[in-house]
């Protein structure tokens, strides 16, 4: 048979019901509270750019000062035709590369099919341009990029179509762009 937990003498039972029930839900918002906090963590450690810091250097130029995530890579949110994106900065890459459906999303049209060598070998591409990439302060029109079908990373590869028209300075766990 199942155990009773002692009546506390004049205690109704519908208040012991309803105390448990608070006590369960006040578990559920801390555990809530909890799961918010240390995402907020995570996401922090991957991407320490959310917020771009911008200003404008002594010579008039926009520059962007980014932080290393804790993999050394130099993540950041920016904007590729008005839509919010995650970059990641790839001196490796000739171009932008996006995702089919962020190509859809901003606008972007798929142009002349072509061939690209990337690290896991060879795939096929579409090209494209974005009318408008920004990064922090920074920003650029008509960005040769390419659509790539087999992008399987939620970050836009900010590659050399980008950054060559930007002068780059790291300094520890720091890069610096300028304009």
């Amino acid at each position: 048979m199942g155990q009773r937990t002692a009546k506390t003498p004049g205690e109704p039972e519908s208040t012991r019901g309803l105390g448990r029930g608070m006590s369960i839900i006040a578990w559920i918002v801390l555990l809530g509270l909890m799961t918010t906090f240390f995402q907020g963590k995570l996401d922090d450690r991957r991407n320490p750019n959310r917020t771009v810091s911008s200003s404008l250097g002594e010579d008039g130029r926009a520059e962007v000062v980014l932080e290393r995530n804790r993999m050394g890579h130099y993540v950041a949110n920016g904007t590729i035709n008005g839509v919010r994106v995650t970059f990641l900065l790839d001196t490796g890459a000739t171009g932008v590369a996006i995702s089919p459906e962020l190509a859809q999303r901003a606008g972007a049209p798929r142009g002349k099919a072509i061939m690209t060598r990337t690290a896991n070998g060879n795939a096929q591409g579409f090209l494209t341009q974005l009318k408008s990439v920004q990064l922090g302060a920074i920003e650029q029109n008509n960005v040769p990029a390419q659509i790539a079908p087999g992008l399987a990373t939620a970050e836009v590869l900010l590659g050399m179509s980008f950054l060559k028209h930007l002068e780059m300075v790291q300094r520890g766990d720091t890069l610096t762009l300028r304009q």
